[in-house]
């Protein structure tokens, strides 16, 4: 475990899906248009159902900010083959060392959330690093700073989940025991919490 785990927090009952931090991201990154680092899902579900004489809904939607998520137990950083993927002891940051990186794309695979973008110009592999450089800065990440709703926020992994629980996964996020994740979410009302909900995601093309 890191000295002190950095993490995002991301409150999903404010997130309306403007898509501002997933913007952010991609221009801080000088990103292709096939590269995301960030990418936000719209997830839907429900349906009508009649109660008597009359028809209920009890459709929902909500929108799920996802990035890397800095895992403590990462998956992408023991499927690494040239130890190009690694998690820092100092903050729990899971870096790519671009010097090592073969771009074989194995961590890609292992990654349970999708958050690694492959470089085909390059032939390397790219993700969030929580903009390293701007927290050496004194600065916020990029998807901070741009969130119009200031629904997404980062901190100590302790902090936060002292100031908003441990809620570490909802639909359609795969279930957290399997990377143990550094994130926390405050849930929208209309959340659900198992990767097996029936609800489907709205803009899987934009994914």
């Amino acid at each position: 475990m890191a000295q002190e785990q950095l993490a995002f927090f991301i409150d999903l009952d404010t997130c309306v899906g403007c898509k501002a931090c997933q913007i952010a991201c991609k221009d801080k990154n000088d990103l292709d248009l096939d590269q995301l680092y960030k990418r936000v899902v719209e997830y839907v579900g429900g349906d009508w159902k009649k109660d008597g004489d009359a028809w209920v809904s009890n459709v929902y939607a909500y929108h799920v900010p996802v990035q890397c998520m800095h895992c403590e137990d990462a998956p992408c950083v023991d499927a690494c083959p040239t130890g190009a993927s690694t998690k820092r002891d100092e903050d729990g940051v899971v870096v790519i060392d671009q010097d090592a990186c073969i771009g074989c794309r194995y961590c890609e695979w292992a990654c349970p959330y999708g958050a690694r973008a492959y470089d085909a110009d390059e032939g390397k592999m790219g993700k969030c690093d929580f903009c390293e450089d701007y927290l050496a800065n004194g600065e916020d990440p990029a998807c901070v700073a741009a969130c119009p709703l200031r629904a997404i926020d980062y901190g100590p992994l302790e902090e936060l989940e002292a100031a908003h629980g441990d809620l570490k996964a909802v639909a359609p996020l795969p279930d957290a025991d399997i990377s143990h994740p550094s994130v926390v979410f405050k849930p929208h009302p209309d959340a659900r919490r198992a990767a097996d909900d029936p609800g489907a995601i709205a803009n899987l093309e934009e994914l």
